[in-house]
């Protein structure tokens, strides 16, 4: 899927669920450090989407969009826990974007895609409104925390680290 179906499709769930957010135009940017100083927010507002492999098997692979707080780190061996892996990682940057139907440094916390499990640590939800890509580099969206929870529909389970 190309990035700019991968941001019409977004828009238009989040424009279907009746959800209350705002577009911010910045220059491109994909460092969630970077982009959060030119949105003019904490990094923790901020919800990352890390796609991570797990092997749960000699040749089985699964696949999840781990979502973060700004600030903080994938907690591998917690994501290696939760589908009872021998290993977890960073999928490949080819995988990753194949899932996402966007480039690295533009995927949002969202899955569109069945093999993907959405799964979003609880320090996500803990300020009213998060800050996340497009999926574009000079395009942000501003939802409330509450908008994303109930669309988005992630697990919840404690995935970061600092």
């Amino acid at each position: 899927m190309p990035p700019e179906d991968t941001h019409e499709k977004l828009i238009t769930l989040l424009d279907e669920r009746g959800a209350d957010y705002r577009v911010i135009e910045h220059p491109p940017e994909g460092a969630t450090k970077a982009v959060s100083r030119l949105r003019g927010h904490d990094p923790r507002h901020a919800a990352k989407c890390i796609i991570v492999m797990i092997k749960t098997a000699e040749k089985e692979r699964r696949y999840a969009a781990a979502v973060l707080p700004g600030d903080k780190r994938v907690d591998f061996d917690r994501m290696k826990s939760l589908f009872q892996g021998v290993y977890a990682g960073f999928a490949p940057r080819e995988v990753a974007e194949c899932l996402a139907g966007t480039p690295v440094g533009t995927i949002p916390p969202f899955s569109f895609h069945e093999e993907l499990e959405l799964i979003a640590d609880p320090e996500v939800f803990e300020f009213p409104e998060v800050f996340f890509n497009a999926p574009r580099l000079d395009r942000t969206i501003a939802l409330p925390s509450t908008d994303y929870r109930a669309i988005a529909e992630p697990r919840i389970e404690p995935i970061a680290r600092d």
